[in-house]
């Protein structure tokens, strides 16, 4: 039987890293457990599982690329037979039989290096931004380009690839699955359900910083990739100047010589709204959840320039970017437990 571990990544996730731990003891070989910087006995939590523990050196900026790799580190020094490690946030749930599934597919697949599966919102109906967290995730069946936080990865091809690129704050699974897939290997999205996730997002102000942090990661992960065969996310890094910042710019700049002709540019967000709704229906969703689909997508272009302005002024001032957080405070309550 090949040896299979698990690396879960957190900060503050109380209730949420109980349940991300239980879901695995027992189940694999060996389990660490990464730490930056919790006050809520995350700690402790894991060490009563039996669950080892790294705790990030403060002195260190923490990005969850960090976490993960500082985590493999450990999970080889205690089991360096491993042959597949299961990554995981500390918010999210393993699904029963998700392990198995992944390392039978990886076991008969010698080309895969990542397999990932379907990660479900835990509680879609708390609130809009938790739905839409749901309907992001339901990617593409089969060969796939990227993964996400949650994945089955195989141990040669990751050692081999250098891990996650650590500085990045965002973006560093699809960062290093662009390395692994230009080495020759491939990631596949398997039709099975993989983890629970506990967005636990509830105002405006969360989802903000979260599209934020995502426009970060393309600017960032875009400019390092540039001039590569594989662009990624270049198409996306394009999207989100042309709607977030050129278009505004355009009709407010021009409005003074045109007498206020150039203010019916505003008139294209509609239409981008309906494209991206008529897309999301054919691919299955409801009205309303496709309606909401394409209003966030349009208004996260603004969010997601943000993101990128902030990444290319701190590239020129020689300033790394800082962690962008969104869930809530250590001192709020973690989501109801069903």
């Amino acid at each position: 039987m090949a040896r299979i571990g698990v690396v879960a990544i957190g900060r503050n996730e109380g209730e949420r890293l109980r349940r991300c731990l239980d879901s695995v003891v027992g189940r694999a070989d060996a389990i660490v457990y990464v730490d930056s910087a919790s006050t809520d006995g995350s700690v402790d939590l894991a060490r009563s599982r039996g669950v080892g523990t790294v705790e990030l050196d403060l002195s260190i900026p923490f990005t969850a690329a960090r976490a993960r790799n500082e985590g493999f580190q450990r999970l080889v020094k205690l089991c360096p037979e491993v042959e597949f490690v299961q990554f995981v946030d500390g918010d999210c749930e393993v699904v029963p039989g998700w392990l198995e599934r992944a390392q039978r597919e990886l076991e008969a697949r010698p080309d895969v290096a990542v397999v990932c599966g379907r990660r479900r919102e835990r509680f879609p109906e708390a609130s809009v931004y938790n739905r839409l967290c749901d309907l992001e995730w339901n990617t593409p069946l089969g060969e796939a380009e990227a993964c996400g936080g949650d994945a089955l990865m195989r141990v040669e091809p990751f050692v081999k690839a250098g891990g996650y690129r650590t500085s990045l704050i965002a973006g560093e699974e699809p960062e290093l699955c662009v390395r692994l897939r230009t080495a020759g290997w491939k990631i596949l999205r398997l039709d099975a359900d993989m983890t629970w996730h506990d967005a636990a997002m509830f105002h405006f102000k969360q989802w903000w910083k979260r599209s934020v942090r995502a426009g970060h990661a393309f600017a960032e992960v875009s400019h390092l990739h540039r001039g590569e065969p594989k662009r990624i996310w270049a198409r996306e890094a394009r999207s989100n100047w042309f709607w977030g910042l050129v278009v505004p710019l355009l009709a407010l700049g021009l409005a003074w010589w045109t007498y206020g002709l150039s203010l019916l540019l505003f008139g294209v967000y509609p239409l981008l709204a309906f494209r991206i709704y008529r897309g999301r229906r054919r691919r299955g969703d409801v009205r309303d959840a496709a309606a909401w689909y394409a209003l966030f997508c349009v208004l996260g272009k603004f969010a997601q320039v943000v993101g990128q302005l902030r990444y290319h002024v701190g590239r020129l001032r020689g300033r790394p970017s800082t962690l962008i957080e969104y869930k809530v405070s250590p001192q709020a309550p973690v989501s109801r437990v069903p």
